[in-house]
């Protein structure tokens, strides 16, 4: 069996990215107790089953993934005790961040991210995390994650269908080959148009449900009544990609409690200008590194919070990138966000966009050919021209 395989069947690692960083810091196999160890040179190689193995280094297998290192090395930096609080951690993916923290002994984590299926099974299983998915952290508020947090702990029930209150169609008694006698009593039988009205219902029934905006009932599962959602937190984490924090924090601080702390992973990559990157999007130049430093201080402290420090990250990225973490402290009291401008103030507010110009048709092209051909002298074609025109076309007929 493939080694990296052999590591994540064997329960030694998560995943088989995991497992293939557990070889590379060093992993060695053996048959039997008196039997030398033979290491793993790569990830293919084939380790017989029932093998023993024995991990030269177990840091890579401490967390879900190694972003717990990171968060790990951070909480160590800044002294920050999670033990009994409630922590917010923004961008959970696989749920590094989130294990740290449980280890550390939070009290519960609400983690959000805006892919889905990604949290790891014995995370996602634990009573004291809340997964958020498909959850967009920049349009985060207070409201939208508490109703997210509610319908993350619940089971959908949908409306059956009640084949009882079929109506009976007309004629009902002449099915099977009935008879019809003089003792038949038809009032009971629907009407046409209570047949029709009641096909109608089940067709636009149909179609929500096929469109996903059927009415549904949301039912807490049994022994999550009285998880504690309530949208504001001790302390806050997160670790994204692809957007800039300074998008992401004007929303993310509003959940976070007076005095609460802040501590979050800063990957340069995505807190700078495409021309700024180098190949493989690599930040190669540590000059940038001040330009991102000074942009997310600034972000923060126009938030309302205070910048206790910027630090290196003790791990690199998994891209090489030199990344970093900034520790800020919420204010006594939580600065309303900026309001945003409405959909059509901005429309008034922008310049009218230049119409498209319209495409010349044949007979205008050449009705212009014939206007050029008769305005052939500069002198007359500029005839009617502001001053500057008719010098500008002089200049060039002197040339």
């Amino acid at each position: 069996m493939r080694a990296d395989v052999f590591l994540v069947e064997a329960g030694h690692a998560s995943t088989r990215s995991q497992a293939q960083r557990l070889i590379a810091s060093g992993v060695e196999w053996r048959l039997t107790p008196l039997a030398p160890w033979k290491k793993v040179a790569k990830n293919g190689d084939d380790i017989p089953a029932g093998a023993e193995l024995q991990l030269l280094d177990a840091a890579e297998a401490k967390y879900i993934s190694r972003g717990g290192l990171k968060l790990e090395g951070a909480l160590a930096a800044t002294g920050i005790a999670v033990k009994g609080l409630r922590c917010l951690d923004v961008g959970q993916s696989t749920g590094g961040f989130t294990d740290c923290l449980l280890q550390a002994g939070a009290a519960q984590v609400v983690g959000v991210d805006v892919g889905h299926s990604q949290l790891h099974e014995r995370l996602r299983s634990d009573d004291r995390v809340i997964c958020v998915e498909s959850f967009n952290a920049r349009t985060l508020t207070p409201e939208s994650l508490e109703v997210a947090c509610d319908e993350a702990l619940c089971d959908v029930i949908e409306e059956e269908e009640d084949n009882d209150t079929q109506p009976q169609a007309p004629y009902a008694w002449m099915r099977n080959g009935g008879q019809v006698d003089e003792d038949y009593d038809d009032s009971d039988d629907a009407k046409e148009q209570d047949i029709e009205s009641f096909k109608a219902e089940r067709v636009a029934k149909a179609k929500a449900k096929s469109e996903g905006v059927a009415p549904v009932e949301l039912r807490r599962r049994p022994g999550t009544q009285n998880i504690d959602i309530t949208p504001a937190f001790d302390f806050v984490t997160g670790d994204v990609s692809f957007i800039s924090l300074t998008l992401v924090l004007p929303s993310v601080v509003q959940v976070l409690k007076p005095h609460g702390q802040l501590l979050m992973l800063v990957k340069p990559q995505f807190e700078l200008q495409p021309g700024q990157i180098g190949k493989g999007g690599i930040v190669r130049d540590k000059a940038l590194y001040v330009e991102v430093e000074q942009r997310i201080r600034s972000c923060i402290t126009d938030l309302g919070l205070t910048v206790k420090q910027w630090m290196d990250s003790t791990i690199e990225g998994g891209d090489g990138n030199h990344e970093f973490f900034v520790w800020a402290e919420q204010g006594a009291e939580i600065k309303a966000p900026a309001p945003q401008v409405a959909a059509d103030e901005e429309a008034t507010a922008k310049p009218a966009v230049k119409a498209a110009a319209k495409r010349p048709s044949r007979a205008d092209i050449k009705a212009q050919r014939a206007k050029q051909e008769l305005y052939a002298d500069p002198e007359v074609a500029s005839f009617g021209q502001p001053g500057p025109g008719r010098g500008k076309q002089k200049k060039r007929n002197e040339r």
